[in-house]
């Protein structure tokens, strides 16, 4: 049994911080392949940012490169999305992923096996 729970959304103007966590219950995530996504109305889901708890490496999608990171805390099973200079156009619902395996194409929404019901972020101008 798998349960991700997301938390740390909220009203932001442009140009300010949030930081977004997601707790693992269940089972250990240490090596865990996870991921955040995000879904703005209207829209496909859309990759923002993985990590690999077991080898640590990290990955962003081109337009969130240099204004988010992501990281990990293997011992108390959580990963946290630490958002920058966010935007308007970044206002969505966000969600954290898993999966068992590493897999390339983890871009894709459709490789995770687990979700989180998601956290809402929305930017001002």
């Amino acid at each position: 049994q798998v349960q991700l729970v997301e938390s740390g959304g909220g009203l932001v103007q442009a140009g300010g911080s949030l930081r977004l966590s997601c707790s693992a219950s269940g089972v250990t995530f240490s090596t865990y392949t996870m991921g955040w996504f995000r879904q703005a109305p209207g829209k496909e889901r859309e990759f923002v940012a993985m990590i690999t708890w077991s080898g640590s490496s990290t990955y962003y999608a081109d337009s969130m490169k240099g204004r988010f990171t992501i990281s990990r805390d293997n011992a108390k099973n959580t990963m946290y999305l630490q958002m920058s200079s966010l935007k308007p156009e970044d206002t969505a619902v966000y969600y954290c992923a898993a999966d068992k395996v590493y897999r390339r194409s983890y871009e894709s929404p459709a490789v995770y096996d687990y979700w989180g019901q998601g956290t809402q972020v929305t930017v001002s101008s």
